[in-house]
């Protein structure tokens, strides 16, 4: 039931209605921020959206995403530390082990100790693993453009961004452990 502001408050009829549209951008404003997702809420749906999207894709390979994951970053060919994989997919020292092992059972990484330091173990690609890593790449490039291409100008901006508040919190996180 509609109530006649304009009788309660005593207003002329512009007045009236000027108050029924302040009254109504409010309600609509509170509707707004009731339903406003916070930043961790929107990156979560974006992860799910985005690695359900993924799997799809390299499911059909055998693979997970963070098994996915680890190939996209051994694919630079400069090896990398477990710990340096263990803190770039945000997954704990064990699991990354785990994500590793199954990847080398496949014959798509092999591990190596690094020469400056033998305490340290480096990962690369197989042979096996780029030929992987190069017949989905083309794939999931396309997957990861069409899920952005809703930005239009600002996919690029909007990339830009997520890195550089990714690579914070990670170099963050070094600081706090050293």
């Amino acid at each position: 039931m509609r109530r006649d502001v304009r009788a309660e408050l005593k207003l002329t009829p512009q007045e009236g209605e000027a108050e029924m549209g302040k009254r109504q951008q409010a309600a609509e404003a509170d509707r707004e921020s009731s339903t406003r997702l916070s930043l961790t809420m929107l990156l979560g749906q974006l992860d799910r959206q985005a690695s359900r999207s993924l799997e799809k894709v390299i499911s059909e390979r055998g693979l997970t995403v963070d098994q996915w994951r680890a190939l996209e970053m051994l694919a630079d060919g400069q090896g990398h530390a477990m710990s340096q994989l263990a803190a770039t997919l945000v997954v704990p020292g064990a699991t990354m082990t785990k994500i590793m092992d199954k990847l080398v059972d496949a014959a798509y990484v092999y591990r190596v100790v690094d020469d400056s330091d033998r305490r340290r173990v480096l990962a690369f690609l197989s042979d096996k693993g780029k030929n992987l890593y190069s017949d989905l790449e083309a794939e999931v490039s396309t997957l990861e453009q069409v899920f952005v291409s809703s930005l239009t100008d600002s996919s690029d901006l909007f990339v830009a961004l997520l890195s550089q508040l990714s690579e914070e919190h990670l170099n963050s996180a070094r600081r706090g452990r050293a």
